[in-house]
């Protein structure tokens, strides 16, 4: 009876183990969407070529948003966000290319986020 009480006992250590190393979900959110595109907001606004710290918003706002649903909620964000500035240029919508990044995540005001894929 003890070895059986020894293997549950190891069993549900090993258990427990695998649940705590398993990193959790990390779901997209408006603040962090901001505070990713933050550095680019005079690329947004006046033009010119974006900085090295917009690109690495960019990025991060890339690597933040690896499925659909977190691409829709990242645009749905960015879009909000892009609403609230009277003063962004159309060309906006090109920030990722600018960055040479490739994602399925436009900013702009008419952005449908329920087509994003």
């Amino acid at each position: 009876m003890k070895g059986a009480a020894a293997i549950l006992i190891a069993f549900l250590v090993a258990i427990a183990t695998v649940n705590f190393m398993a990193e959790p979900a990390i779901a997209v959110t408006c603040a962090a969407v901001n505070k990713a595109l933050a550095p680019c907001l005079s690329y947004l606004t006046a033009g010119g070529a974006p900085s090295s710290g917009c690109c690495n918003g960019v990025r991060t706002l890339k690597a933040m948003a690896p499925t659909t649903t977190d691409r829709q909620t990242a645009c749905k964000c960015a879009k909000d966000a892009a609403s609230r500035n009277p003063n962004l240029r159309e060309e906006a919508a090109a920030l990722p290319s600018e960055c040479g990044v490739q994602t399925n995540i436009p900013i702009s005001r008419n952005t449908d986020c329920s087509s994003i894929s």
